[in-house]
């Protein structure tokens, strides 16, 4: 229902904008049409390569190294994967749910996802260019140490902690 609103909330802004200036509104349609093209296929295959992941790796193996025995374990080894990842928050939360499926612990997956949108090792060496290498690096340590806050006071929500 949400969505039905903001598609008529956007059609009608679309239109109002089309009325207003209509060569205007064809250029922004143009741009926008290029921009997701060239960001469809990156997307496209990165939610190929987690379903392909998905499918190949059983349920049990996830659920051996994130979802059983000890939980700090697995948060840390969780923050560790998301830290190193690069996935948009839109693959992301899904397979958060995937992933609880399978039995991970919600301590864990906030871990996991927390890292995942917050820290970006693989993306220091862009961060370096326009922050220093300096603020690049505190920025993920501090990022680093609010996703295990937010892993452990998830854990304290559900009852997983003690």
């Amino acid at each position: 229902m949400e969505f039905t609103i903001l598609l008529v909330i956007t059609a009608l802004c679309l239109l109002l904008s089309f009325f207003k200036d209509r060569k205007k509104t064809k250029k922004a349609l143009m741009m926008a049409g290029k921009r997701t093209g060239k960001i469809s296929l990156p997307i496209l295959l990165m939610v190929l390569l987690v379903s392909v992941t998905l499918y190949f790796l059983p349920p049990e193996v996830i659920t051996r190294y994130l979802g059983s025995g000890n939980r700090y374990l697995a948060s840390l080894s969780a923050s560790l994967i998301g830290s190193i990842i690069l996935m948009p928050g839109f693959i992301a939360f899904p397979l958060g749910g995937v992933l609880r499926e399978s039995d991970v612990p919600y301590m864990v997956i906030a871990a996991f996802t927390s890292s995942l949108m917050m820290v970006g090792i693989m993306t220091v060496p862009v961060e370096r260019q326009y922050l220093g290498l300096k603020v690049s690096v505190l920025r993920n340590i501090i990022a680093f140490a609010i996703a295990l806050v937010t892993a452990f006071v998830t854990g304290l929500a559900y009852g997983e902690v003690f």
